[in-house]
């Protein structure tokens, strides 16, 4: 970020500023952001009509005079191009789906995790850049390869730049691009109780549309995973949720599990995807066993399972999708999921965790050299050390 963005945050509490100021102090005094406060939808109305310098819009939503999802609905009457982040209690799923219905691009939940915020701001921040190049370069979007390149960052934009890592236990990940603007996506998400949601995830077709599509499937899961524990019911709140609107016939295949960084159980439930693969300390290792479900986004009323995994210390499980096992050389081979379990027990043996994301990456761009990659590289792997004692 080489602008400083001004940031309207919006909250009748009076300790909110102090706090806000120095969460942020590092980036306030480096020029990233600068902030400016209201106390009210109305305050804030005021304050945007008079100051064309504001980026983005963090509200609460329970605030005398105007509420935040009143404020959310009114911002386009004063401002088109401004972006906002809803800020709501746990769990208060009704009026967060309000708010992204409404135009609210992102939200956080109280009590604020300001990593989480800070991770939230950055995200947002990503996607107006993107979202300003789009608009900057409207004219000269006649191109269709031009079109693919804004989608392409704007489905880059909504990854997470710093994946979760602690005493024992580590994320990591990647999405390499194809050419042509897919719909992959991984994502980590903070819950309560030591807790942390994973997800990897693949959008059917390619293009725009998928990269859109993309970001629904995100949010959705997102907000179902903050309200929600058991991964078969976040699954059947999510495609009910696409199915409302998916007019298009569009469906995405993805894992999401749940799990317990203290005691490294991981429950996880299945969207039509391609089984993880888990790895023992000692090297040895396969494909898991996957519980019943189908891709979302298809067929209403369709209940998921769920399935349970106690990691032990040295294990690691590996999420990908279908870009790695259904790649392709020149003699029409493909990659295939035999091949990418021995890189992956290949890699963790001989390096441990720092360096298979790119082994697993490298291996494929080998396979299929000279022939242009045609869906997009996905991979999130979660190490493990043991429980905590």
């Amino acid at each position: 970020m080489d602008n400083t963005y001004k940031i309207l945050v919006v909250d009748d509490e009076p300790d909110v500023q102090p706090l806000i100021l120095q969460r942020f102090r590092r980036e306030i005094r480096k020029k990233v952001y600068e902030f400016v406060f209201a106390g009210n939808g109305v305050e804030a109305l005021e304050k945007i009509a008079a100051d064309p310098g504001i980026d983005l819009v963090v509200s609460d939503i329970n605030m005398p005079e105007m509420d935040g999802l009143t404020l959310i609905k009114k911002i386009p009457d004063v401002r088109q191009d401004l972006w906002s982040i809803i800020v709501s209690a746990y769990g208060d799923m009704k009026n967060i789906r309000s708010a992204m219905n409404e135009g609210a691009f992102d939200f956080v939940v109280k009590p604020i995790d300001f990593e989480d915020l800070k991770l939230t701001i950055t995200r947002t921040i990503n996607h107006i850049n993107v979202w300003r190049e789009a608009q900057n370069s409207k004219t000269k979007l006649i191109a269709l390869n031009q079109e693919l390149q804004i989608a392409n960052k704007m489905q880059q934009s909504i990854l997470p730049s710093i994946l979760p890592q602690g005493e024992n236990f580590r994320f990591f990940g990647t999405m390499k691009p194809a050419r042509n603007v897919g719909g992959d996506f991984f994502d980590t998400v903070k819950l309560p109780d030591n807790k942390i949601a994973m997800s990897i995830a693949d959008v059917s077709d390619k293009g725009v549309p998928a990269a859109l599509f993309m970001m629904s499937s995100r949010t959705l899961l997102k907000g179902s995973a903050i309200a929600k524990t058991d991964p078969s019911v976040v699954l059947k709140d999510v495609n009910e949720l696409l199915i409302e609107d998916n007019d298009a016939g569009m469906f995405v295949t993805l894992i999401y599990g749940v799990f317990d960084t203290a005691t490294g159980v991981l429950n996880y439930a299945n969207g039509g995807h391609n089984p993880p693969i888990l790895i023992k300390e000692n090297g040895e290792g396969g494909y898991v066993g996957m519980p019943g479900g189908i891709a979302l986004g298809m067929f209403p009323g369709f209940g998921f399972d769920t399935m349970e995994i106690t990691m032990e210390k040295g294990d690691h499980i590996v999420l990908y999708t279908d870009g790695f096992t259904e790649a392709m050389n020149k003699k029409g081979e493909l990659y295939g999921e035999d091949r990418l379990l021995e890189v992956v027990k290949n890699s963790i043996h001989k390096n441990g965790s720092s360096d298979i994301v790119n082994d697993m990456v490298q291996s494929v761009d080998e396979f299929s050299k000279g022939i242009p990659q045609s869906d997009d590289i996905t991979c999130l792997i979660l190490e493990f050390d043991g429980a905590l004692s």
